[in-house]
């Protein structure tokens, strides 16, 4: 069953990166057009850039899923297969680690817990924690940036799920189990 979930959620990262792509290929391609008008909008170069961000996370996340992450595999191609599935297993517990790490760090970078303590109110909030996480707007756009950065949280929440099910499951050779 955490197999199944693990792979509908490498499903949903898939279709976000591929739209976050196309988002990418459609604002370099107005950022070209409007350039030549002598128009240029200066916003499109800051939202591709988020958008490649999002859809490198995403991808990634997705990556760990399907284990097709680039790797060296000049070690375990000339061991046995009982130690090559130890060196998998290993490599799967690194992978957990890192990504409850990624885990920890938003949730020490976001803060949740202090900011819902602070009625959510963003003053009260960067006056208790000093961090102002929620305050700062993005360079062109105007948004808040933590609205860009919780591609963050779903990286870590997708990398965990995945290296769970990796984790617990069965050695697989290659895509997929």
């Amino acid at each position: 069953m955490l197999y199944q979930l693990s792979a509908f959620w490498a499903r949903l990262e898939i279709l976000g990166a591929a739209i976050m792509a196309v988002l990418v290929t459609l604002l370099i391609l107005l950022n070209v057009v409007t350039r030549t008008a002598g128009n240029a909008l200066f916003w499109v170069d800051e939202l591709a850039i988020y958008a490649m961000v999002w859809m490198t996370f995403l991808g990634a996340s997705a990556a760990l899923h399907y284990r097709s992450s680039v790797s060296i595999t000049v070690l375990a191609d000339a061991v046995p297969e009982r130690i090559k599935r130890l060196i998998a297993k290993s490599v799967d517990c690194v992978v957990f680690l890192f990504s409850a790490a990624m885990l920890w760090l938003c949730w020490r970078w976001f803060l949740p817990l202090e900011l819902a303590t602070a009625g959510f109110e963003i003053q009260a909030f960067q006056g208790k924690t000093f961090n102002f996480i929620y305050a700062e707007p993005t360079s062109t756009l105007g948004f808040p940036k933590y609205l860009f950065w919780l591609v963050m949280w779903l990286f870590a929440l997708g990398a965990t799920l995945h290296s769970t099910a990796n984790l617990l499951g069965k050695y697989a050779k290659g895509r997929g189990r």
